[in-house]
C-alpha cells in the first residue's frame, strides 16, 4: 500500500484519503468475537485508528473482514463530511485497503445467498459506496496491510516494517 499523495485538478488541491481495514477473526476463545481494526490517513499522515472488540460474532472470516472495513467506511464518511464542511476538496474514489477477497466480493456485490443474508444491514451500505464510486476497496497482501498490527500480535519484521507510517516525517513537523 503506497501512501496518498495531493494532487492538483483544476487548479486546486485536493486531499486525499487512504484507509486500511483487519480483522482477527474468532481469535477470543471464550466469547469467539473478533478484533477489528483500521487506520485512516490524510495526504500520508494517520489521523484517524481504532482497534475494538467486535459487538457481534463473525462466522467467517469474510465476514469479520467486512465489519471492520464497513467501520472504516463509517469514518471515512464522517471525515468526508467535515472537510467539505471546512471547503476542502477530497480525492474520490477513496481507497480502502483490505486483506480479504470475500470482503471485496461483498463489498460490491448486492447479492444476497445463504452465506451473506444474516449479515447485518447496518454493513451492507459499503455496496451503495462502492457502486457510487465513492469508495474503491482494494485487495492489498496481509503483510503490506498496515492495520494489521492494530488487529493481531504481528513479528517484528511486519511491526518494524508499518511503524514508520504512524510517524509524522520531522521536516513535516517543522
Amino acid at each position: 500500500m503506497s501512501l496518498p499523495t495531493p494532487t492538483f485538478t483544476k487548479g486546486q488541491l485536493e486531499w486525499r484519503l487512504l484507509g486500511a481495514s483487519d480483522s482477527d477473526w474468532a481469535n477470543d476463545k471464550d466469547i469467539r468475537k473478533s478484533i477489528m481494526a483500521f487506520i485512516l490517513f490524510l495526504n500520508g499522515i494517520p489521523i484517524l485508528w481504532r482497534s475494538k472488540q467486535a459487538s457481534i460474532v463473525a462466522l467467517s472470516t469474510a465476514e469479520a473482514e467486512y465489519i471492520a472495513l464497513s467501520e472504516l467506511a463509517k469514518e471515512i464518511l464522517f471525515v468526508v463530511q467535515i472537510l467539505h464542511s471546512l471547503g476542502i476538496p477530497v480525492q474520490t474514489p477513496i481507497t480502502a485497503h483490505v486483506d480479504n477477497m470475500g470482503a471485496i466480493f461483498m463489498s460490491e456485490n448486492a447479492n444476497s445467498n445463504q452465506r451473506t443474508r444474516h449479515i447485518d444491514v447496518k454493513h451492507h451500505f459499503l455496496i451503495d459506496l462502492t457502486s457510487e464510486g465513492f469508495l474503491d476497496v482494494v485487495f492489498t497482501n496481509s503483510a503490506n496491510n498496515t492495520s494489521d498490527g492494530l488487529s493481531k500480535n504481528v513479528s517484528k519484521e511486519v511491526y518494524e516494517r508499518h511503524t514508520p507510517k504512524f510517524m509524522a516525517d520531522k521536516s513535516i513537523a517543522d
